[in-house]
């Protein structure tokens, strides 16, 4: 079962990526993911923003509750100096 204390550690690991470039894996239900690269751009006490830029360059921004990542709803992965950092 979670723990208060699970998602005190997502929120702490988030925060301190404020600004790093991170891949998202949404499950969107029936086998359908959706898979995008995109910044962290701010963090608050129940939920993250993600911003996303497309090739049209417009910008999307995204916000995620951090029992998302808990329940694994949503995936981050963070590119952080050539390195790959599973969130979880």
């Amino acid at each position: 079962m979670a723990e208060k204390s699970d998602l005190f550690q997502i929120k702490k690991s988030i925060e301190t990526c404020i600004g790093e470039k991170v891949q998202l894996k949404a499950n969107k239900g029936r086998k359908k993911a959706f898979i995008k690269e995109g910044v962290i751009e701010n963090s608050y006490p129940s939920i993250f923003i993600i911003k996303f830029e497309n090739e049209y360059e417009t910008t999307r921004r995204v916000s995620y509750s951090y029992t998302d990542v808990l329940t694994k709803a949503v995936e981050l992965v963070i590119c952080k100096d050539d390195k790959r950092i599973l969130v979880s």
